[in-house]
């Protein structure tokens, strides 16, 4: 089990960033979710695949024609949840930009403080700003 939480750990944070959308989710909900799915697949066809460099994530894509429906059902919406996810972060700053100009002034950036400045103001920051840290998982 712990070896399945790794290699969906290191194959989800590889996944490429797609632009964000309604939805998105963290690691430890990715691997829940795909522990309960895929676990007996990864034990039957994925065993010998290493946990670097994303193998058992490139081996359930090899034998997807194997896998269990659910596993690969889940894998590819999970993925992509994961990738939202990651574009979110990515546009946050820029998403909130405006937002902490006004209402985190003389804040240092770095070490979250803008952000903890933002999640204080929360009632105040634009909907666009609150939405983004939401789909970052910010909050």
């Amino acid at each position: 089990m712990r070896r399945l939480i790794l290699a969906l750990s290191a194959g989800l944070m590889i996944a490429a960033v797609a632009p964000a959308g309604a939805q998105t989710v963290g690691f430890a909900e990715a691997i829940k979710m795909l522990s309960a799915s895929c676990g007996k697949d990864i034990e039957t066809y994925c065993k010998s695949a290493t946990l670097a460099n994303n193998g058992i994530t490139q081996c359930l894509e090899q034998n997807q024609s194997k896998v269990s429906q659910k596993c690969n059902a889940d894998r590819i919406v999970v993925i992509s949840l994961i990738q939202e996810r990651l574009a979110a972060q990515a546009a946050a700053p820029k998403e909130c930009e405006r937002d902490a100009r006004q209402y985190c002034k003389g804040v240092a950036p770095g070490a979250g403080h803008l952000l903890r400045c933002l999640l204080k103001a929360e009632p105040s920051v634009s909907k666009k700003c609150n939405t983004a840290i939401d789909l970052a998982g910010y909050r």
